[in-house]
């Protein structure tokens, strides 16, 4: 691994803008070393996005971005000269409730917030004028507890909506609860995909088989190193991924696992590192990298919150043969010194020329990763 230093020049801005735009001018911030493989580099694509989270990409190439905060922004953020480096950010929406998931389709922009699913109309065209959104859904869960929610389009056309669990470890009769639901995009149909999944805030589909694979978050207060947070397979609808029950491959919840076995639910394509808040996950479909990256996963992972000794903040690299897991390794990090916070990333995006997008919600910073 090589070390490419990274200027992070950061400008602080209010969490409500009294204007819906502001210029990238980016000063008064910290240096950091993030380590990649050789040939890799990392430079800042935005500056002043504030706790960015979810990432989408229109066509035109405007960059879509939720934010996890109550009152929170969605913003649009604007490459004009596709020089790389973003020369605006557009507050397109002002104080929605934890508008943490953002999806594209068909020109209009979609925003998941904790109990609702909005609809902005040809966002390309209005996302200058404050647009108001159409309500595809307000009848979703109101409990903040793990409510927001990371959105995403299957191949299948529908919208695929989590709901996490509205707690750190309890069993709900109410099966939109842990789970992934789906729904057509007018709001219609809505039915839950798959059970048993405490908290998913990314997801993706192989770009081979159409199949869902997600990151999950273990649960809290088992020490420091019980249990793993999760990367899952779902190749088909209604499978059990173990929540409240069962976590990672062989671990019974001391309240909730008593009289279940490790049969009885879909186990982990692979554990990942205890409490590392895995979140955005993406295959990588682009040109820019070396062959062995294609269709290879990349996963955003957060941080831990509550562990005596920090880990995580950092993008991990998961490799496949198949659908089996072969590797699970790191491949950006830097974020973390010492017990240091300086960034914490959340989502990746990929872009068309094959560079990456990752978002960091704590630095309030959008990076990009390319190759040469």
């Amino acid at each position: 691994m090589i070390k490419t230093t990274l200027r992070m020049e950061l400008f602080f801005v209010l969490l409500i803008f009294p204007h819906s735009s502001c210029n990238n001018n980016l000063n008064s911030g910290f240096d950091g070393d993030i380590n990649l493989p050789p040939g890799f580099k990392i430079e800042t694509y935005a500056g002043n996005v504030g706790n960015a989270r979810s990432m989408a990409l229109s066509e035109s190439g405007i960059l879509f971005v939720g934010t996890r905060q109550t009152g929170g922004n969605v913003y649009a953020v604007l490459d004009t000269n596709k020089d790389f480096i973003a020369d605006e950010v557009v507050v397109v929406a002002a104080g929605l409730n934890m508008p943490n998931g953002v999806a594209l389709r068909d020109g209009d922009l979609y925003v998941a917030e904790v109990s609702r699913i909005l609809r902005y109309n040809d966002i390309e065209q209005t996302f200058r004028n404050k647009p108001l959104p159409e309500i595809i859904r307000d009848d979703l869960p109101t409990e903040t507890h793990h409510g927001w929610k990371f959105i995403r389009f299957g191949p299948d056309g529908k919208l695929y909506v989590p709901v996490g669990a509205p707690c750190n470890i309890c069993f709900s009769e109410d099966e939109r609860f842990a789970s992934i639901m789906r729904m057509n995009p007018d709001g219609s149909e809505l039915e839950v995909f798959a059970h048993g999944i405490r908290n998913t805030v990314g997801f993706d589909f192989h770009p081979s088989t159409n199949e869902l694979w997600f990151t999950d978050n273990g649960r809290d207060w088992l020490g420091d190193n019980l249990p793993p947070d999760e990367l899952n397979h779902a190749p088909l609808a209604g499978l059990h991924f173990g929540y409240p029950f069962w976590h990672g491959s062989n671990i019974p919840d001391p309240e909730f696992g008593s009289g279940h076995t490790a049969s009885e639910f879909n186990l982990p394509a692979q554990e990942l590192g205890p409490h590392v808040a895995a979140l955005g996950l993406r295959f990588y479909t682009g040109d820019m990298f070396p062959s062995e990256y294609k269709n290879q996963i990349f996963i955003a992972e957060h941080g831990s919150w509550n562990r005596s000794e920090k880990t995580g903040y950092r993008v991990m690299l998961v490799k496949l043969e198949g659908n089996n897991v072969v590797s699970y390794e790191p491949f950006a990090y830097g974020w973390l010194k010492g017990e240091t916070v300086l960034g914490r990333p959340v989502d990746i995006q990929q872009m068309p020329d094959g560079s990456l997008l990752v978002s960091d919600d704590h630095a309030g910073v959008i990076y990009r990763i390319s190759y040469e």
